[in-house]
């Protein structure tokens, strides 16, 4: 499991962001058992603090849930992982188009930019 990070947020926030695109993306399927936060931690080479922190807002967007005594695991309700996907996806668009206006591009020239690039990515 590969994880990147960057200076600008903090890296548990970072965390939950990239656990919800693995969830939303199937990379980890509705109902999976998740790695132990030491395993995770490890693989990120975080604090297990940090992906126990990151691991507890997953638990109370409702993404995760713990069982006592047989770990975490990724939420059966395919609505809401369909629904955060949505979010998340809605995210990235209204970045994109900031970004695009930022450049100087009307919201016109940057729906073609996009429309041209997704052509070029199905071919």
């Amino acid at each position: 499991m590969e994880w990147s990070f960057t200076d600008d947020r903090p890296i548990y926030a970072q965390l939950v962001e990239q656990m919800q695109r693995r969830i939303v993306s199937g990379r980890f399927r509705p109902g999976e058992q998740l790695p132990s936060v030491r395993e995770m931690a490890g693989a990120a080479a975080v604090n297990p603090n940090t992906m126990q922190k990151a691991m507890s807002e997953l638990e109370r967007s409702g993404l995760v849930f713990a069982q006592r005594t047989s770990g975490r695991f990724v939420t059966q309700d395919e609505a809401l992982i369909r629904q955060t996907r949505d979010r998340l996806a809605e995210e990235q668009l209204r970045l994109f188009f900031q970004q695009m206006g930022e450049l100087g591009y009307t919201l016109q020239e940057a729906q073609t930019l996009l429309r041209r690039e997704m052509e070029e990515a199905e071919s």
